[in-house]
């Protein structure tokens, strides 16, 4: 990686997993990392209780839209994940995949979906601690 690092966190619907994952790191990071999220089939919207646990938060995804995967999305990636949905990316060389299997929170209430959104910020957080040491060359 050279400069500001990219991820792309992918779930089939980019309406849960995926966007809580994008919201935590963006929030985590502070700006040090670009991210994004996608998904193949993307939904017409955000899961409410996702909304709602993000909000618990103070992370606002009101305003949060589902996207369309793209080729160039996974080109233009660092690091690559998908969260444990089955969703397939196109594979190129020098990227980083990675795959964390994580509950769907699809159908479920706000407090089915806290501990999922709390695994996710727990690898984030790890995430972010190795994209940081990566950057200043440190173990």
């Amino acid at each position: 990686m050279t400069g500001k690092p990219e991820v792309l966190f992918v779930c089939v619907h980019n309406a849960g997993r995926s966007q809580m994952a994008a919201a935590l790191l963006a929030h985590h990071a502070d700006g040090a990392v670009d991210v994004r999220s996608a998904g193949s089939v993307p939904a017409d919207s955000i899961n409410p209780a996702v909304r709602e646990a993000m909000a618990e938060l103070g992370l606002d995804l009101s305003r949060e839209v589902p996207k369309k995967l793209t080729t160039d999305a996974v080109e233009a990636a660092d690091v690559v994940i998908t969260m444990g949905c089955g969703d397939a990316c196109p594979v190129f060389p020098g990227k980083r995949y990675l795959d964390w299997q994580l509950e769907d929170p699809a159908g479920k209430g706000v407090e089915d979906v806290r501990p999922i959104r709390d695994e996710i910020d727990r690898r984030v957080r790890e995430l972010l601690a190795e994209l940081s040491a990566a950057e200043t060359g440190r173990p």
